[in-house]
């Protein structure tokens, strides 16, 4: 994080950046200032955001945009936080949060609408409810629909992509602009579909600076008690399998035909501690951080996990959390895990990168 001398001072001696000044001046009581980020994530650590904005209404959201728009302030979408780690720094920009006013739902024969707001869980309940099948799996998955689409979150075999018709979205700066959008420049909106998403495995196309606020699926006709039976196993089964507390749900994506899971406990990693960081030992690709810890040590035992995988099977893990704030970007080279490998023995490094 940078600041600049026309930047604006915090409590704690911090300087903030010009442009999240600017920003900061345009949206008034709108934004709170200096606002702590542990408590929007899961985790429950992290540092403060320069300015942070819950956007209630299209109003908020027009505001929001205008001030994007005309400062260039760094933007960090946070949906329920429960796939992201901001470094103890913090981060200076501006944090947008959709509130309540976008977490309607409805249901039209067999497509469902659901706010970027809207809870999976809450969702997944929901169509249940509503004699709807094929959503169950989100039920386990303790995040927003927003975030959702961002990430193409899945479980249980299945994910976002498998049902997504097509996602509304807020392009913020005005980078996305084309035939797909209602006109140009900031805030304007588009519909993209499925296969405009670009959606891989726990990744999508949708930039930093756009906003996902509505999404509609296509499910199948259900039996009502046969869908909650299955929700139900879900949840026992999330329960019984996955610790509680403060984590951020998996670390790293799985390789291809394995889990990290499985390569963090075969090399003997659960247990390990850094600081207020430690491998859970009921599943090893959760990281558990302590009451009032730091974020930094989380990311350094990210960075620990992946050389010891690397050094023991050869493999560089990506890093499935969101990371916000870090010198060293996590989704690490090979040459970053080992300074001097041999040049013909080097494995190939993946180049997928955090949506």
């Amino acid at each position: 994080m940078s600041g600049f001398d026309t930047g604006f001072d915090t409590a704690d001696g911090r300087l903030w950046s010009a442009a999240t000044e600017a920003a900061g001046l345009q949206l008034g009581a709108l934004a709170m200032r200096d606002a702590s980020l542990a408590a929007w994530c899961t985790y429950r650590v992290g540092g403060p955001a320069a300015l942070l904005v819950t956007v209630d209404s299209e109003h908020d959201l027009q505001r929001v945009t205008a001030a994007v728009s005309s400062s260039g302030v760094a933007v960090l979408v946070v949906g329920k936080g429960s796939n992201l780690l901001v470094a103890d720094q913090g981060f200076d920009g501006l944090v947008i949060h959709l509130g309540d006013g976008f977490s309607e739902m409805s249901v039209d024969g067999v497509m469902l609408d659901a706010g970027g707001a809207a809870m999976l869980p809450i969702v997944a309940r929901f169509s249940a409810r509503s004699g709807l099948a094929g959503f169950e799996w989100a039920v386990g998955v303790p995040g927003s629909v927003g975030g959702a689409v961002r990430m193409n979150a899945g479980g249980h075999g299945s994910d976002i992509a498998s049902s997504l018709v097509e996602a509304t979205i807020v392009d913020l700066r005005g980078d996305k602009c084309g035939d797909r959008t209602e006109g140009k420049g900031s805030g304007e909106i588009s519909k993209r579909t499925v296969e405009e998403l670009g959606f891989g495995y726990r990744q999508s196309a949708i930039s930093d600076s756009e906003l996902v606020i509505s999404a509609r699926f296509e499910l199948r006709s259900g039996d009502v008690a046969t869908s909650e039976a299955k929700l139900s196993e879900i949840v026992q089964w999330r329960r019984s399998n996955q610790p509680g507390g403060q984590n951020a749900g998996s670390v790293f994506a799985n390789p291809d035909g394995d889990s990290a899971g499985r390569l963090i406990d075969q090399a003997g990693l659960k247990g390990l501690r850094i600081g207020s960081a430690v491998v859970s030992d009921k599943h090893a690709n959760f990281i558990q951080a302590d009451p009032n810890g730091s974020a930094d040590d989380v990311f350094a035992l990210i960075r620990a996990i992946q050389g010891k995988i690397f050094e023991t099977q050869g493999l560089v893990l990506r890093a499935e959390n969101r990371l916000i704030g870090f010198d060293e970007h996590p989704d690490l080279q090979s040459e970053d895990l080992n300074p001097d490998p041999e040049p013909e023995s080097q494995p190939e490094s993946e180049s997928e990168s955090e949506s």
